[in-house]
């Protein structure tokens, strides 16, 4: 089965306007990246289609929905989180929202019909977006809807991992009590960065108390740090909890470059774990991988550069760090933004060997990896202070 890749100009629709970071050309200047290097040669985009109404209230409220439609056109706040710098409002908002969730709800549906293994939509990612309620650059959240599709189409265990630089708190909170998902989200630590939740206590409640997983990082962490924390953690409770499916949201905002927030990786660092996540994906979900995309403000030197990594990882068409950037892609880009300082290749040359957990140092992530480990592994039966589990 060929992995399936979910893409159409339309996605560009859901734009915030303005100066608004959420700026939709990251993901056109990551397609045109991604195909002039060869990528995506003879591979058939998928075109979606806006979710409908039954599938955005498996998630939302249907009072929410009405107000995004309401929205654009009444003038005044409407409540809901919207109208506000993070969400502004905008023409045609529910019919852009609608269809990422229905990019998204593509990717499901071709893994969850057997005809793709893996599928990959860089448009996706709204993981902030709650029941009722607009957040952080997100309308709707695509993630949960998909995610509550596929329960409800042949899967009952869903791991959703997330490596934005913000708390998938969207996505948690919609799984919260749903022993059915477990959440991973590994961020920066809420001490230190909006939405200030995903603390290494927040495990779930009643019979899912265990299946949100909360890493908190502390700000500058780097490479071998983020990876030394994610393998002292994940393969553990994936192996635990045996999905038979595993969805990832991957955004690149925890680059160094990022202007809105603080941890300190690399375009290297995320083509590690793109490869990761693709192994475990392999060894613990059947080879069912989906992967969005999500946060990334870094839209000339970073985005472009990182998710089509993530899409060449999905197509098991790794690039080649060394690779230099197409000319035809730097002189597009060049004309559009004069001033702009392009990178040269496709790496930013950065080792990302990082030394496993247990190893007797004290590295400055391992405060979240034993207070994650204390918190969640017990209840898997897991010795928290044991490297081996």
């Amino acid at each position: 089965m060929s992995p399936a890749v979910v893409w159409d100009r339309a996605l560009l629709g859901y734009d915030l306007g303005g100066e608004h970071p959420f700026n939709p050309v990251r993901l056109e200047l990551t397609v045109r990246l991604a195909t002039e290097l060869g990528v995506l040669d003879g591979v058939e985009l998928l075109v979606p289609t806006s979710a409908g109404d039954e599938e955005l209230l498996r998630i939302h409220a249907p009072e929410y929905l009405a107000a995004v439609r309401e929205a654009p056109l009444v003038g005044w706040d409407v409540g809901h989180g919207l109208g506000t710098a993070d969400n502004p409002v905008f023409s045609d908002m529910h019919d852009a929202s609608a269809l990422v969730v229905g990019s998204t709800l593509l990717a499901a549906r071709k893994v969850a019909e057997g005809e793709a293994s893996r599928a990959v939509n860089i448009a996706g990612g709204l993981h902030h977006a709650m029941r009722d309620q607009a957040s952080g650059f997100c309308v709707y959240n695509d993630c949960a809807v998909a995610i509550s599709w596929l329960l409800d189409h042949g899967f009952d265990r869903i791991a959703y991992l997330d490596t934005d630089v913000h708390h998938g708190d969207g996505v948690q909170a919609a799984f919260y009590d749903d022993p059915r998902v477990l959440t991973i989200s590994l961020h920066q630590h809420p001490f230190t960065l909006w939405p200030g939740t995903g603390y290494s206590a927040e495990t779930g409640r009643g019979k899912a108390d265990g299946t949100a997983v909360n890493v908190p990082l502390p700000p500058r962490t780097r490479d071998p740090g983020w990876l030394r924390a994610f393998n002292a953690v994940v393969p553990s409770l994936l192996a635990d909890f045996e999905p038979q499916l595993l969805f990832t949201q991957c955004g690149v905002d925890s680059h160094e470059e990022d202007p809105l927030a603080d941890l300190s990786l690399s375009v290297d660092g995320h083509r590690t774990i793109y490869a990761t996540l693709r192994d475990l994906a392999e060894t613990y979900a059947g080879g069912k991988w989906i992967a969005v995309g999500g946060g990334g403000y870094q839209l000339i030197r970073v985005v472009p550069r990182s998710w089509t990594h993530l899409i060449a990882t999905v197509l098991d068409r790794d690039v080649d760090p060394a690779t230099p950037l197409p000319p035809g892609w730097v002189s597009t880009v060049s004309k559009a933004a004069p001033h702009a300082e392009l990178p040269r290749a496709m790496t930013d040359d950065r080792d990302t060997e990082f030394k496993p957990w247990g190893d007797g140092e004290d590295d400055p992530v391992d405060i979240a990896v034993r207070d994650t480990r204390r918190a969640v592994f017990p209840l898997h039966g897991l010795d928290p202070d044991d490297p081996r589990d």
